[in-house]
């Protein structure tokens, strides 16, 4: 299983699963990450936390917390 987490820098990469439960899996699924999306990677903070991604044309921050509930292939 791969996480968003440990996607590298410029990869494009789709989603496949949501884990995590109620308020959280419902808050990244209003930001439009849901199954089937793509994902593209655009850049990582210094510390790792937050990854910067662009998603159904617009550019969105995740904390590293919510990227690791985001499997993808």
């Amino acid at each position: 299983m791969k996480t968003l987490r440990q996607v590298k820098v410029g990869e494009t990469v789709r989603i496949v699963k949501l884990h995590g439960e109620g308020a959280v899996k419902r808050r990244i699924m209003d930001m439009g990450i849901t199954k089937g999306t793509d994902v593209y990677i655009r850049k990582v903070a210094p510390l790792g936390d937050p990854i910067e991604v662009t998603v159904r044309g617009y550019e969105l921050s995740l904390r590293k917390s919510d990227a690791e509930m985001i499997e993808v292939e």
